[in-house]
């Protein structure tokens, strides 16, 4: 999953009450919950207070930016866009309207929020740097680099743009230039967390003894801010792991999960009830219902599975394919799904996926063609097929069938304690609550072998698996056989897949950018002993793998 933090979510936006006069005390409250990283305590203060006081800009602003920070990002943009709507002057708020947007991939609407904003202010940092990260999602590097670029010339002690010039410059695989904008952040000397972390997602990056140093300082000293705090945990992992000092290592790595998961609210039981709905709703009985129906277009690849299983490679080798473009981790089904739901709070009950029994005719085959329309905006070339690598669509391959029946689906698959204890170690941008912790991430692996045996059940050959480690041990073979479920001839290129300069925005990018190599098999290995929950958690499936080599 894409771990890159392009935006700027609650920085660059001034303070958390903002402007003079006195605030009212809830308020006051609520913004030292958030910035302790209280969110959960921060979260009925302003729920209360917006209810009793439904005009008061401040208190609306603060709950829909909380709303972003933990996930809740359709309550956050309703609040946000009332907030605009009751206060159209109020910068902070319309500025926190276009990073939702942002945040949930609705880039037109973002773009047009800060062009309202650079209009009056053509000149803000913090608004060009979210436009440039806009750009960036979008593919249109050209030209986000440069306007990164005169950022910086003309802000040079902006930290913002600094690390979204880094995540840019990486994306393209200028890669010692990424480096560069980074430790110049950690230069500056405030919010170094993210810098560091920056550093060391690139998987490449070794850290020296007085970076190592400085990382200790920071988490030692009170004034570090929550969001730094959690960032240098799991930075300062990554540094020990590569020292092998897995004792120290597996300490920073479980603090962060701790100190990260308070944030980023999951309920693991919820996921369950959700999984078991969709094997109720999805059966051989409403498939045969829907045949027939839905888009006829082949031009879709998805690929799916959890974060750190091998999609990037995946993607890479199909990418390296004439006939296939490469774009990112498309949003569009899971926000189809949303709309389907027709939730507009967190707490509402869902319509999905039992809505779907209630679509009249057609209506399948518009919300495929609605899928190609809105991806369309990704693409940069007219080759006839191209991926779409959201690991979470895996939930949804029933209403990808539904409305894409001639679409492929590759479910990437790797060890569950490789691919689970991988994704333990990543600190992701926004979402992947079930990663911050081992009982967390284990059950959720449970779940999607729950549900991926449930599609190859009810859609017999519809889904092809494959394996991380049958891709290393042969990866001629593999290349083929996925080759052949796409319907495409093979093409060397695809083996040469590191050659590829295409735009690689996930945590994988350096590791794509090389020949595949078996050193990052097993690593959990080397932390066993402090693995049990996971191992707990997984024991319903670990039999299904061979055993580690």
């Amino acid at each position: 999953m894409n771990s890159r933090q392009m935006g700027v979510p609650l920085e660059g936006r001034g303070p958390i009450l903002a402007g003079s006069g006195r605030f009212a005390p809830e308020l006051v409250a609520a913004a030292g919950h958030v910035s302790a990283g209280e969110l959960a305590l921060a979260e009925p203060i302003l729920r209360q207070y917006v209810h009793d006081h439904p005009g008061d800009v401040n208190g609306i602003r603060m709950l829909g930016e909380l709303g972003m920070s933990l996930g809740a990002l359709a309550d956050a943009q309703n609040l946000l866009a009332r907030c605009v709507e009751l206060a159209p002057d109020y910068t902070a708020a319309r500025f926190a309207l276009a990073n939702v947007y942002y945040k949930r991939h609705r880039y037109d609407e973002a773009l047009a929020q800060l062009d309202i904003l650079l209009h009056g202010d053509p000149c803000n940092a913090a608004w060009l740097t979210l436009k440039a990260a806009t750009l960036v999602d979008v593919n249109e590097h050209a030209s986000a680099i440069p306007l990164l670029a005169d950022v910086i010339a003309q802000h040079p002690a902006h930290r913002q743009a600094y690390l979204s010039y880094g995540h840019a410059l990486r994306a393209v695989g200028s890669v010692d230039e990424a480096i560069v904008a980074y430790e110049k952040c950690i230069e500056l000397g405030s919010g170094q967390g993210e810098a560091y972390w920056s550093l060391a997602n690139l998987k490449t990056y070794r850290f020296t003894d007085a970076q190592i140093a400085a990382m200790e300082a920071l988490l030692k000293d009170k004034a570090c801010a929550f969001r730094d705090y959690y960032h240098l945990l799991f930075a300062l992992g990554k540094a020990r792991e590569d020292r092998g000092e897995y004792r120290h290592a597996m300490a920073a790595y479980a603090k962060g999960n701790q100190v990260r998961g308070r944030s980023v609210p999951w309920d693991s039981r919820e996921f369950s009830r959700n999984v078991a709905e969709l094997k109720a709703f999805f059966t051989p009985e409403f498939f045969a219902s829907v045949a027939g129906q839905g888009c006829g277009s082949p031009a879709p690849i998805f690929i799916v599975g959890l974060p750190r299983a091998g999609s990037t490679l995946l993607e890479q080798i199909l990418a390296s394919h004439s006939q296939v473009e490469g774009t990112a981790e498309l949003a569009d089904i899971i926000a189809l799904a949303r709309r389907l739901s027709g939730k507009q709070r967190r707490d509402d009950v869902s319509r999905y996926p039992g809505v779907l029994a209630e679509v009249g005719a057609g209506a399948l085959e518009e919300m495929g063609r609605d899928y190609l329309a809105s991806t369309s905006k990704q693409r940069r070339t007219d080759k006839p097929r191209f991926i779409d690598k959201m690991p979470n669509n895996f939930s949804h391959i029933g209403l990808i069938h539904a409305i894409l029946p001639k679409a492929k689906i590759i479910d990437a698959r790797r060890h569950p304690m490789d691919c689970c204890f991988s994704g333990y170690k990543q600190l992701f941008a926004s979402g992947q609550g079930f990663t911050y912790g081992l009982s967390r991430i284990g059950n959720y692996y449970r779940d999607y072998i729950d549900i991926m045996d449930h599609w190859d059940e009810v859609l017999p050959g519809r889904v092809l698996r494959v394996q991380y480690e049958d891709m290393v041990e042969d990866t001629e073979a593999q290349v083929r056989r996925m080759l052949d479920y796409c319907e495409l001839p093979f093409e060397a290129q695809c083996l040469a897949f590191h050659e590829n300069e295409r735009t690689v925005r996930t945590a994988s990018s350096e590791q794509v950018r090389q020949p595949i190599y078996r050193s990052g098999m097993d690593q959990w290995q080397h932390f066993e002993s402090w693995l049990a929950p996971l191992k707990r958690a997984l024991s319903p499936v670990l039999d299904r793998y061979p055993p580690s080599q």
